[in-house]
């Protein structure tokens, strides 16, 4: 199994520096995945089954790209509580210490949120139930993943940077604590196969 993991286009709200709070695709970050399209769709296989977060920028970015993607609430963007549309420099003032802690320590979270941790924990799940074959050949993360995976190769998930960056760590069984130095910008592609030996990370072949 063929396994590409995209981010979306980026927001206003993330421009400005805020943590996200369902924010759609604006005009510019529309004209990011219209700018890319023929990139990213040549990466992509024309039987690919395709899942994507339940975020509107997630949503937006696969119907930019034409994909009749089905939601899945496993592909959700991390949890991040109380933070949810904060700015970070009002928070670097309100509760330095906090932030500091999140932004280095993979056990810490957000007031009422998730730490990366939890999410490696929570993409790891998803990954494993897509790669165990049922009795049609498919993954087993739902009724939905599960028959559409077993109809194509190739799956294709639009989800966030953080789910990007957990993929990684599992697949790599790579200690949670690297998570600040994997950068994930918008419209990244990632690049996962899953054989006997279990997931792989390479290359995105772009």
């Amino acid at each position: 199994m063929r396994l590409l993991l995209l981010s979306p286009a980026s927001t206003a709200a993330q421009r400005a520096g805020r943590f996200p709070a369902d924010d759609p695709l604006d005009a510019r970050g529309l004209a990011e995945v219209k700018a890319d399209a023929t990139r990213l769709r040549a990466a992509l296989s024309g039987d690919a089954a395709a899942f994507v977060s339940p975020a509107t920028c997630a949503r937006d970015t696969a119907s930019a790209l034409g994909l009749a993607a089905t939601v899945d609430a496993a592909l959700a963007d991390i949890n991040y509580g109380n933070w949810q549309g904060r700015r970070l420099a009002d928070l670097a003032i309100e509760a330095p210490q906090e932030l500091a802690a999140w932004t280095l320590d993979p056990d810490a979270a957000p007031p009422g949120g998730e730490s990366f941790s939890q999410l490696v924990t929570r993409m790891g799940q998803w990954l494993d139930a897509l790669g165990t074959p049922d009795e049609t050949g498919g993954g087993t993360t739902n009724g939905k993943t599960s028959a559409a995976s077993s109809r194509a190769h190739t799956v294709v998930a639009v989800t966030h940077a953080p789910l990007l960056r957990a993929a990684i760590v599992h697949a790599t069984g790579a200690s949670p604590t690297v998570f600040p130095r994997i950068e994930i910008t918008p419209l990244s592609m990632v690049e996962l196969r899953h054989s006997q030996r279990g997931w792989t990370w390479r290359p995105a072949s772009l």
